[in-house]
């Protein structure tokens, strides 16, 4: 199965209580379809004493099984907590987007969704100062206000 299948058979699992480990997690998924596999990500601190990090991923054979956890499973009570149960996204690449070592506009993708040709620059002012008129003069409309104070009536 590719990445991009994967994460589309695969639920985000939030709202964990410390004693959820991945056998608990499978038995309450299990009814909605065969589990390819249950990932509880551990913490990131040397020191730290929990079990997992309070969310998880749950894999399962078939997309469409997928529909029915989060339909079944979100909002619901596991553990005395209430889970919050949603479609998994792919993890973001660490050379793409905010935060990443390259500047942004040198990224791929960035280029592309927003590259706009000097021609179309041009058309785009054109059409805001109205066509192919005079140019705009900011100090038009303005020769009354010359004056302090209250307007004579």
């Amino acid at each position: 199965m590719s990445d991009q299948a994967r994460w589309k058979a695969t639920v985000y699992v939030g709202g964990l209580a410390p004693m959820v480990n991945a056998a608990s997690l499978h038995a309450a998924f299990l009814p909605f379809g065969e589990i390819a596999d249950v990932s509880l990500p551990k913490p990131e601190g040397p020191n730290s004493t929990e079990l997992h990090r309070g969310f998880g991923y749950i894999e399962f054979e078939d997309p469409e099984d997928t529909k029915d956890a989060i339909d079944n499973m979100e909002g619901a009570e596991l553990f005395g907590k209430v889970i919050k149960v949603s479609a998994a996204k792919p993890p973001k690449n660490v050379n793409e987007g905010l935060g990443s070592k390259t500047a942004l506009w040198e990224q791929e993708g960035w280029l592309a969704e927003n590259a706009v040709s000097e021609e179309d620059k041009m058309a785009a002012d054109r059409a805001k100062t109205g066509a192919d008129d005079a140019p705009y003069d900011p100090m038009q409309g303005l020769e009354g206000l010359d004056v302090a104070g209250p307007k004579p009536a």
